[in-house]
């Protein structure tokens, strides 16, 4: 293929080349409508996630408020169960897991984390894998539990976020699982203990059974304490330790549902720059391609005549 430089420097070509060029304006001209298209999803996104993020950051601000009146309720269920000595029991132990975690998504690892930690544990004590018991309370936990541990299943709890968590909500959980007839030696509650804004652990607390408490040596030493009596202060306790870690968790959930929108608005507005300038380098390929073919035609006609 033969070029016929001009005085002006411009480079004209056969028609073969004019088609080749048109082409590649084609082409180009439809990645500019995808660029576009792609620009203004990234956009609608970014919109949503700042959203997200301002209506996290008032829910986080209410549930840490709520959340240092829920502490004292804990800190003295919290202080007996840890402290009091108990004997096991003869014979093969039945345990019980209570996975407080939420309906919701979109708030990083706060629910994979309690999942995956339930999860580490049934494998680790295999020998009493049958003999365990979960509560899933919230579908993220019961989602992610049933698809490896669906026997081990107890109740199932949902209808968890979309309210702020109170007293009575706990209360209902704690009656329904000793109304169940699953009569266990040990439990642990498996829940997400707020730090900070931008922190929280994946924390356990211990909880016995009425029976296991009546057998510890610091509750002998009350000769009228009759098993009424222990199994509704075992029921206020575990209800009063329920409600202290839901509680954690909630604001853990918002404090860290707050950060990952916050992440993805910025990644969002980084995507977004990129995009634009990858746009504006396409359509000013574009445009010199266009010129390019404009000057070319001219200089043919003006070669030809």
């Amino acid at each position: 293929m033969s070029f016929v430089v001009k005085a002006s420097g411009i480079l004209t070509q056969p028609a073969t080349a004019a088609l080749l060029w048109d082409a590649t304006s084609v082409r180009n001209m439809a990645t500019l409508k995808d660029i576009s298209r792609r620009l203004k999803s990234v956009k609608s996104i970014q919109k949503i996630t700042k959203s997200m993020k301002m209506v996290s950051a008032a829910k986080y601000a209410k549930a840490e408020r709520e959340l240092r009146a829920a502490r004292s309720y804990g800190v003295s269920a919290k202080a007996f169960y840890d402290n009091l000595e108990v004997e096991k029991s003869e014979g093969p132990q039945k345990h019980l897991y209570i996975a407080a975690t939420s309906d919701r998504g979109l708030c990083g690892a706060a629910n994979s984390s309690i999942i995956k930690n339930i999860r580490n544990q049934m494998v680790e004590d295999k020998s009493t894998a049958e003999s365990t018991k979960v509560i899933a309370i919230g579908d993220k936990s019961r989602a992610g539990l049933a698809r490896t541990h669906a026997p081990n299943l107890l109740l199932s709890v949902n209808e968890i976020g979309k309210r702020p968590i109170v007293f009575g909500d706990a209360s209902a959980i704690a009656q329904q699982l000793m109304s169940s007839g699953f009569e266990f030696d040990t439990a642990d509650i498996v829940y997400n203990k707020f730090k900070s804004a931008i922190a929280y652990t994946t924390s356990r607390q211990k909880v016995l059974s009425s029976e296991a408490i009546q057998r510890s040596k610091s509750i002998q030493v009350y000769d009228s304490t009759d098993a009424d009596v222990l199994r509704s202060f075992q029921e206020f306790n575990l209800a009063s330790v329920l409600f202290y870690a839901m509680k954690e968790n909630a604001t853990a959930e918002q404090s860290s549902r707050m950060t990952a929108m916050d992440n993805a608005t910025k990644n969002a507005g980084e995507l977004i720059n990129k995009l634009t300038t990858y746009y504006n380098r396409t359509r000013q390929s574009v445009i010199t391609t266009e010129l390019i073919e404009i000057i070319s035609g001219a200089a043919a006609l003006e070669q030809k005549n």
